[in-house]
C-alpha cells in the first residue's frame, strides 16, 4: 500500500517523484550528457535523473527510458505513470520509452553516445548490462554507473555494482574514469 499512498500524494503534489541519486550526482549527469544526441538510460524508477537528462542533452536528441517497470496489485505500474508524468515536464528531443531490462533493450538498439546505468545493482545485472552496452558505447561517448563506489556515509563496498565496476568496468583499457561524485562514477570511451 506504501506505493498506491505515494502516488496519491505525489497526485495531490503533496510528495515528490523519488529518486536515489543525490543532487551532486544529477548535476554531474547534466554535465556530461550536454550536447549528446543518444542518450540512453537504464533503471528509470521514478524519472528524476530522466528529466535531468532530457533537459541537458541535444534539443534534437533522443532518450531512451529503459525500465522493466513491474507491474502491482492494481495491474499497472505506478512508478510507469510517474516517471512518463514527471519525464513529459522537460521539453528536449523525444523520448522512447522501453519495457525491457537493461541487456535485452540493448539487443534492439543502435550505437549511443550517453549511457546512464542504474538499473540492477547485482554482480549478475550489472555484468549482463556492461557487456550489453558497453560494445555500443561510440568513440568518446560516456557511460555513467550509479551506486558504483562508496561516498561519505554509504559503504557500497560489499555492493555487486561496486565489485562489478572494481573488476571489470574500471580495468577495461576501452574507457578512463573523467569523474567521480559520491557514488557515480563516469568513464569515457577512448577515440581508437
Amino acid at each position: 500500500m506504501r506505493v498506491v499512498g505515494h502516488f496519491v500524494a505525489w497526485r495531490l503534489g503533496l510528495r515528490s517523484a523519488e529518486t536515489q541519486t543525490t543532487g551532486a550526482e544529477r548535476d554531474c549527469l547534466e554535465r556530461h550528457v550536454a550536447g549528446r544526441r543518444r542518450v540512453v538510460e537504464i533503471g528509470v524508477w521514478h524519472g528524476v535523473t530522466t528529466s535531468r537528462l532530457r533537459n541537458g542533452m541535444h534539443p534534437d536528441g533522443v532518450l531512451t527510458a529503459v525500465d522493466p517497470f513491474p507491474v502491482g496489485r492494481l495491474g499497472i505500474s505506478l512508478q510507469e505513470r510517474i516517471a512518463r508524468c514527471e519525464v513529459g515536464g522537460a521539453s528536449r528531443g523525444q523520448v522512447v520509452w522501453v519495457r525491457a531490462r537493461g541487456a535485452e533493450a540493448a539487443r534492439y538498439h543502435g550505437p549511443v553516445d550517453f549511457i546512464f546505468i542504474d538499473g540492477d545493482h547485482s554482480e549478475a545485472g550489472l555484468l549482463e548490462d556492461w557487456r550489453a552496452w558497453s560494445r555500443l558505447v561510440e568513440p568518446g561517448g560516456i557511460v555513467a554507473l550509479h551506486d558504483s563506489r562508496s561516498c561519505g556515509g554509504r559503504m557500497l563496498d560489499g555492493a555487486g555494482s561496486v565489485k562489478v565496476t572494481n573488476e571489470v568496468i574500471r580495468p577495461d583499457v576501452r574507457f578512463t574514469i573523467v569523474d567521480e561524485v559520491d557514488s557515480l562514477t563516469v568513464l569515457q570511451k577512448h577515440a581508437h
